[in-house]
C-alpha cells in the first residue's frame, strides 16, 4: 500500500466514479480499478460496493477516506512547504539592543511588504550573545555593533554609526559644540554595562588616551542612563541611535567627540551557514538600510 493507492481511493471517493478518477488523475481506467482492488485485499475490507455500472461507498469505504484524505493532504502541504521553505517557513534573526531597538523593526516591516508569507523571529540581546547564537546555529543571521571575534563568522557591514557625549542643558560643557573624552572624565560617568558594544568602544579609547575611569552609573537601561544625564547626575557617551530621541526632545544636549568615534554595523553569519535566496535578500535590505534612512 503506497501514497498512490491514497491518491487514487481519494479521488475514486470524492468522484464516485472510477473512469471521471481516471479523467482527472491521467490514468487508464483499469489503473484506477487495480488500485482500489489492491487496498481492498491487502486490508481485507470492501471499499465500494458496485451495483450496476455505479459505486457506492461502504461504511468501511468512508471510514478509510477519512484516514486517506488526511495522509494525502498532509504529504501535499509537506511538499508546499519543503518547496517553498525559503518563502513560506521561518527566518531566525539575531540584534544587539542598539539596532533591535532603532533599526531592526522598520527592516522587518519592508521585508514583510515582499515576503508576507515568511515568518521571522527576533532574539534580542547584546553583541556577544548575538554571536554565540550564530555558532550555536539558533539564529540564521545577526545584526551587531561590533566585528564578530570568532573566525567561523563573517560579517558584512551595512550602516556606520558614531558614540556622542550627552550632557544637561544646564551642565558646565552644554555651551560646547565638541569635547575630548578628557574633558568629559572630570566629571561622574554614566556608562552601559560590560559585554555591550558601546561600553567595549568606549573603553578602547580611553585606554588609548590612557584615561581611567570609574563608572558612576552603570545600567544596561540606556534610558536610565539618559534621565540621569538630564537631571544634571553625571555625563555618558552612547550611540547616537540611542539617544536621539532624547536630544530631539532637548531633554539632553549632544557634543560631538573629539576625535570622533564611529564604528560600522554588521550584519553576520555562520561561513558554512546555506544561504538561502530570502536571507540573501534580508542582507541586501539592510545594507540599503543607511541611504533610505531607517
Amino acid at each position: 500500500m503506497t501514497l498512490r493507492h491514497m491518491k487514487i481511493y481519494s479521488c475514486v471517493f470524492r468522484l464516485g466514479s472510477i473512469t471521471k478518477a481516471a479523467e482527472e488523475l491521467h490514468l487508464a481506467q483499469p489503473s484506477v480499478s487495480l488500485a482500489v482492488k489492491e487496498l481492498e485485499e491487502y486490508y481485507g475490507i470492501r471499499l465500494f460496493e458496485r451495483i450496476g455500472r455505479r459505486i457506492y461507498s461502504t461504511e468501511s469505504g468512508k471510514e478509510f477516506y477519512g484516514y486517506a484524505i488526511h495522509i494525502v493532504s498532509l504529504f501535499e502541504e509537506m511538499e508546499k512547504r519543503m518547496k517553498n521553505w525559503d518563502n513560506l517557513g521561518t527566518m531566525r534573526v539575531g540584534s544587539s539592543i542598539t539596532i533591535g531597538t532603532h533599526i531592526l523593526p522598520q527592516i522587518i516591516k519592508r521585508y514583510h511588504e515582499k515576503n508576507p508569507g515568511l515568518t521571522i523571529e527576533g532574539v534580542i540581546g547584546n553583541s556577544s550573545d548575538v554571536e554565540r547564537h550564530i555558532l550555536d546555529n539558533t539564529v540564521d543571521l545577526g545584526l551587531i555593533e561590533t566585528q564578530p571575534e570568532h573566525p567561523d563568522i563573517c560579517a558584512v557591514p551595512f550602516m556606520k554609526d558614531s558614540l556622542c557625549a550627552i550632557v544637561s542643558n544646564d551642565h558646565t560643557l552644554a555651551s560646547y559644540e565638541a569635547v575630548t573624552l578628557a574633558q568629559l572624565a572630570k566629571f561622574p560617568f554614566f556608562m552601559r554595562e560590560k559585554g555591550s558594544a558601546g561600553r567595549e568602544i568606549l573603553e578602547a579609547a580611553f585606554a588609548l588616551s590612557q584615561l581611567t575611569v570609574r563608572p558612576a552609573w552603570e545600567s544596561r537601561s540606556t534610558q536610565a542612563i539618559a534621565r540621569g544625564v538630564a537631571e544634571g547626575l553625571g555625563v555618558a557617551v552612547l550611540p547616537y541611535l540611542l539617544v536621539k530621541r532624547d536630544i530631539e526632545e532637548k531633554t539632553v544636549k549632544r557634543l560631538e567627540l573629539l576625535p570622533p568615534l564611529c564604528r560600522d554595523l554588521n550584519i553576520i553569519y555562520h561561513k558554512s551557514k546555506y544561504l538561502t535566496p530570502n536571507m540573501h535578500a534580508l542582507i541586501d535590505l539592510c545594507c540599503s538600510s543607511e541611504k533610505d534612512q531607517f
